[in-house]
């Protein structure tokens, strides 16, 4: 029998200020009314059906016509137990660009063809450049910089069908897609249209890679992704992690 896994100790936790379990949180918010005393009322009162109390609001400034910002300060009694969380990690390994492409030519003996949109109708590419393009993220060069990597990238407002009908001309290994708006959802709905695609298309064998902003790994795994990247992601974790599992995959 398979030992089930080891439960961690409890550990609860609450929000820390000053001192260890004071439970102090800043919150921030805007109401739909202009600065005044009764509208600093109103965001001291709202903050406490949040939840909170002992609200100080620290802030109070006009936002527009008739809108007002606020940012106020209070403690919250709710404690969670940390030992429960279970989130899906990218299980990228920690190799150098000499070894990632050192991996591809003893293990995969060809270049590797990964092929990076924005699609939809996203026009941002800060991140699929960053990952893609030469000069890379923080001194982390993109991987149009391995020489044992063929990089494409296909730029912005890339329609799903487009993509993957590059993807299927270019015969490539791994799809990156990067998503920055998500103004109702719709960076949920456009990825969840691409992985039907690609699945009624007979391409979901390829490696999908979903990033942006408000990517995580949990969330591109419910969309069907292979994995998901969020901010501050360097290029080297992106390409290993390609790398390694196209060696998985190919060693079945």
């Amino acid at each position: 029998m398979t030992a089930a896994p080891k439960k961690r100790p409890p550990q609860p936790i609450r929000a820390y200020g000053d001192r260890m379990g004071d439970g102090a949180l800043q919150m921030a918010f805007t109401l739909p009314v202009a600065p005044s005393a009764r509208a600093k009322e109103a965001a001291r009162l709202y903050a406490e059906a949040h939840g909170l109390r002992h609200v100080l609001v620290a802030t109070m400034e006009r936002a527009g016509d008739n809108f007002s910002f606020f940012v106020v300060f209070g403690r919250s009694e709710h404690t969670l137990d940390y030992s429960d969380i279970e989130v899906p990690e990218v299980g990228a390994p920690e190799w150098t660009p000499k070894q990632i492409n050192d991996l591809i030519k003893r293990k995969i003996g060809r270049k590797i063809v990964v092929v990076g949109a924005c699609t939809g109708s996203d026009a941002h590419t800060v991140g699929i450049d960053a990952v893609l393009n030469v000069k890379g993220y923080a001194g982390d060069k993109g991987l149009e910089a391995y020489p044992w990597i063929e990089a494409h990238n296909l730029g912005a407002q890339v329609d799903n069908a487009q993509l993957l009908a590059r993807c299927k001309e270019l015969g490539a290994d791994a799809v990156l897609v990067s998503q920055v708006v998500t103004q109702r959802d719709v960076h949920r709905e456009n990825a969840r249209e691409l992985m039907d695609l690609a699945r009624k298309r007979g391409m979901r064998h390829l490696l999908f890679v979903l990033g942006g902003p408000r990517i995580d790994n949990k969330l591109a795994l419910e969309l069907g992704f292979d994995a998901g990247f969020g901010p501050g992601t360097r290029p080297r974790q992106v390409a290993a992690f390609l790398v390694d599992q196209l060696i998985r995959r190919q060693q079945g």
